[in-house]
């Protein structure tokens, strides 16, 4: 998990800015913005908001997925969450490199998940191999519900996501 510092650095970098434009558009000191984004001084939730908001950010909160561990026919496991996950547009749509213990036959294959074929073939993967962390990483929800009449899975894992795509 990313400190409010952290966030509030990330924020600045992506929005293009620099620390005292930030710390002049949010009303404060540079010194100050400098100690937040270091972890020496801890923001109240206001003053974090107010600094996201002047770099064009905003505090969401985010359900988190929770999974249960299931097994196929033939006893491999698979996860299913509690939820679908959602990602951030270019995280799901980003060209990826599968870790090997999901993509062990064609390591080096880069997918771009821009490309409907290529991204169904990733979700076939991790849905079928991947583990929690790899499910929050490369699987988008909304994606997932319009792929959902084209993928190619194991009966019980199409049954077990099927209470999740269509809830």
């Amino acid at each position: 998990m990313k400190t409010t510092g952290r966030l509030i650095e990330q924020a600045r970098l992506e929005a293009g800015l620099s620390g005292a434009e930030l710390a002049r558009r949010a009303g404060t000191s540079r010194p100050t913005l400098a100690a937040y984004e270091h972890g020496t001084k801890s923001p109240t939730l206001d003053t974090a908001a107010r600094l996201l908001a002047a770099a064009g950010f905003r505090f969401d909160v985010v359900p988190v997925p929770s999974f249960v561990d299931l097994t196929d026919e033939r006893g491999r496991p698979f996860s299913v969450p509690n939820r679908l996950p959602r990602l951030p547009a270019g995280q799901a749509l980003a060209r990826v490199r599968l870790p090997v213990h999901l993509n062990w036959s064609d390591p080096d294959r880069v997918y771009d998940l821009s490309d409907r074929r290529q991204r169904h073939r990733v979700y076939e993967i991790v849905l079928r191999e991947g583990l929690p962390a790899d499910l929050l990483t490369y699987v988008d929800g909304a994606l997932l519900v319009d792929a959902w009449p084209d993928l190619v899975l194991p009966a019980a894992v199409r049954r077990a996501w099927e209470q999740i795509v269509f809830a």
